[in-house]
């Protein structure tokens, strides 16, 4: 296990170490987060690395990492807990079998610990040799409002009722990192339970930093000509820009093809693994993207 952070510089390396780089703003806010216990709601485009964020302090601090994948009609059976009722059926059969009669014995031994099927919130909860696990709740925005009410207990006393066992109370506070796409808007209540931060798509040169730690078989010359291209993607009308993610990719894939340099034809070839919509392909391929090409090799050229 490793300690948290004691300063932002701290931070900003422990970062570095999982191979993630940020800007001073979100190891700010991050550092404080960790120092003071309190959830980080992190917002941002798909794409942007907000999710990798729970999985770098998970393997940098030696922290278990539970995962809450948010989906519309998430409810407490599938977040929480739930019963093993076939379990407690057998139970239930084998105690009549050998002609228990005690009832409240029956139903006690029945709603133990030991049929309890513990969810995500609910394991995040339970103490660790290791240190408190990072919670990470991915896409809230794709639940329902009503769940979000239900995250306000956990949030603000780490606790959850379950009504057969009484109230179960973590003894150190989880890691909580809370992402959304923002595809609707997160209730005041919840977010004032949190320190927020929204995650922006990097500048050329952070990115290309990025690219050449997650790729490092990518040459100079060919991240600066794919950075470039997805940085002037981000300024065009398309339905759907490309995330971070998709420029890591992207790299990977030019690899894969031996690529040392961009091409219009390689572009149009590879455009499939940066836009996800036939629309914006079909708007992008061809002189659309041999003409960002011919601005980012001016571009290039100019910076030397």
């Amino acid at each position: 296990m490793t300690n948290f952070p004691v300063s932002v510089d701290e931070t900003v390396e422990l970062l570095r170490a999982g191979n993630y780089i940020t800007d001073r703003s979100l190891a700010t806010t991050l550092y404080l987060a960790l120092k003071l216990k309190k959830p980080l709601f992190l917002e941002g485009e798909a794409g942007v690395g907000k999710t990798e964020i729970a999985n770098v302090l998970s393997r940098t601090l030696g922290r278990r990492l539970e995962r809450l994948q948010c989906y519309e009609g998430l409810d407490v059976s599938s977040a929480v807990y739930e019963w093993n009722y076939a379990a407690q059926m057998i139970e239930i059969r084998i105690s009549e079998a050998e002609g228990v009669q005690d009832r409240d014995r029956l139903a006690s031994d029945v709603f133990s610990s030991r049929f309890l099927i513990k969810r995500p919130l609910l394991r995040a909860l339970e103490a660790d040799t290791a240190g408190a696990p990072v919670l990470l709740i991915d896409e809230l925005d794709r639940t329902d409002e009503p769940f979000e009410a239900f995250l306000l207990e956990i949030l603000a006393d780490f606790q959850i009722t379950v009504p057969e066992i009484g109230t179960i109370k973590a003894k150190e506070p989880p890691i909580v990192i809370i992402t959304s796409n923002r595809t609707r808007e997160i209730h005041d209540a919840l977010k004032r339970r949190c320190y927020y931060h929204w995650i922006d798509f990097p500048d050329a040169d952070r990115e290309r930093r990025i690219v050449s730690l997650k790729v490092p078989g990518c040459s100079e010359r060919l991240a600066r000509e794919l950075v470039g291209f997805v940085q002037e993607l981000r300024k065009t009308d398309i339905f759907k820009v490309p995330g971070v993610a998709e420029t890591i990719e992207w790299a990977d894939a030019l690899m894969q093809l031996n690529a040392m340099t961009l091409s219009a034809n390689m572009i149009d070839d590879t455009l499939g693994v940066i836009l996800k919509y036939q629309d914006d392909i079909q708007k992008i391929r061809g002189s659309e993207a041999a003409e960002i090409l011919k601005r980012v090799n001016a571009e290039i050229a100019r910076a030397g």
